[in-house]
C-alpha cells in the first residue's frame, strides 16, 4: 500500500508539470521565452526558500559544492528555454515525446562524464530511442526545418543537469537543491533575457507583459513547486525506481490537453515514435534494476 501510494503522488505530480507546460504553451506570442522562464524562476525562489525554511529550517538553505549547484542551474535555465521554444512552436504531445529520450542520453553522458559501464541493454535502447525520435520528428522537420530539433536539444541539456544532479548527491536536502537550482538558474536567465532585448530581435524584445502572463507565470511556479514535491514524496513513500517511471503518465496527460486545448491529433506515424521512444525509457529502467 505504501509503494501504491507513492507510486500515485509521483503520477500526480508529473501530470500536474505537464499541465503547466500547457499553460506555457497558451503564452506563445505573449512574452519571449526567456522571459516567461525567467519570471517562472524567479516566483519559485522565494517559494521554495519559505518552505524549505519554514519545515528545515534556514541552515538548510546552506548547500555545498557551489559549482556544480551551478551546473546544475545553468543545465535547467538552458532547458527551460529551449523547450519554451519548442512549446511555441511544435504541439506539446510530440515536443513531450521528444524529450523523453533524456534518459538514454543521460545514460550515454553517465558513460562518457562519470566512467559508468554501459550495458548492451542501454545500446539497444538508444537504437529504439533515436529510431523513434525520427519518427515524432519528421512532419516537424518537414514545417519548421532544424527549429524542430530543439525539444531534442532540451533533452540533452536536462540530461545534463541530471550528471550534475548525481555530482550534487548528499550536498543538501531535495527541497533544499531544488530551491537552489531555481536560485541559480533565475539570474542566469534574466542575464539571458536582457541579452535577447538587446540584440535588437524583436521575438526576444521585452515590454511590459500582460497581467495574465504574470497571473500564469506564478501558476506555473506553484504548480511546479507542488509537483516536485509530490515527486519526491512518490520517492519516499515507494521507490525512487517506480516513482521515475511515472514521468511517461506526461505523455498521454499531453495527447489529452493537444486535443481538448489545441485542437492537434498526431498521425499514426508520431504516435508510434513516442511509444518507442517510452519503450526506450522502460528497457534503461528494467536494465537499472537488474543491475
Amino acid at each position: 500500500m505504501r509503494s501504491s501510494s507513492g507510486f500515485t503522488m509521483a503520477l500526480a505530480g508529473f501530470a500536474l508539470l505537464t499541465c503547466g507546460d500547457a499553460i506555457i504553451k497558451s503564452m506563445a506570442g505573449m512574452w519571449p521565452a526567456p522571459a516567461i522562464a525567467a519570471l517562472r524562476f524567479s516566483i519559485a525562489v522565494p517559494l521554495l526558500a519559505s518552505f524549505v525554511a519554514a519545515t528545515q529550517g534556514g541552515q538548510a538553505l546552506r548547500v555545498a559544492k557551489p559549482w556544480v549547484q551551478f551546473g546544475r542551474g545553468f543545465s535547467v535555465a538552458t532547458s527551460s528555454v529551449v523547450f519554451f521554444f519548442s512549446l511555441f512552436l511544435m504541439p506539446l504531445a510530440e515536443a513531450t515525446a521528444i524529450v523523453f529520450v533524456s534518459p538514454v542520453i543521460t545514460a550515454l553522458l553517465s558513460a562518457v562524464v562519470l566512467r559508468e559501464h554501459l550495458q548492451r541493454a542501454s545500446w539497444l535502447a538508444t537504437l529504439v530511442a533515436l529510431a523513434g525520435v525520427a519518427m515524432v520528428l519528421r512532419p516537424n522537420l518537414a514545417e519548421l526545418g532544424l527549429v524542430a530539433l530543439l525539444p531534442l536539444i532540451a533533452a540533452v541539456s536536462f540530461s545534463s543537469m541530471m550528471i550534475f544532479n548525481r555530482l550534487a548527491a548528499g550536498t543538501g536536502s531535495p527541497m533544499a537543491l531544488q530551491w537552489i537550482l531555481a536560485a541559480t538558474a533565475a539570474p542566469i536567465l534574466l542575464l539571458a533575457t536582457f541579452a535577447g532585448h538587446m540584440s535588437g530581435i524583436e521575438q526576444l524584445s521585452v515590454g511590459w507583459p500582460h497581467w495574465s502572463v504574470i497571473l500564469r507565470c506564478t501558476i506555473v511556479a506553484i504548480t511546479a513547486t507542488m509537483a516536485h514535491r509530490l515527486i519526491y514524496l512518490g520517492t519516499t513513500r515507494g521507490t525512487a525506481a517506480d516513482a521515475a517511471q511515472a514521468v511517461y503518465i506526461q505523455l498521454p496527460v499531453a495527447l489529452l490537453i493537444d486535443a481538448l486545448v489545441f485542437q492537434h491529433f498526431p498521425d499514426a506515424l508520431a504516435l508510434g515514435g513516442a511509444a518507442l521512444i517510452v519503450c526506450a525509457g522502460l528497457i534503461m529502467w528494467r536494465n537499472q534494476r537488474a543491475a
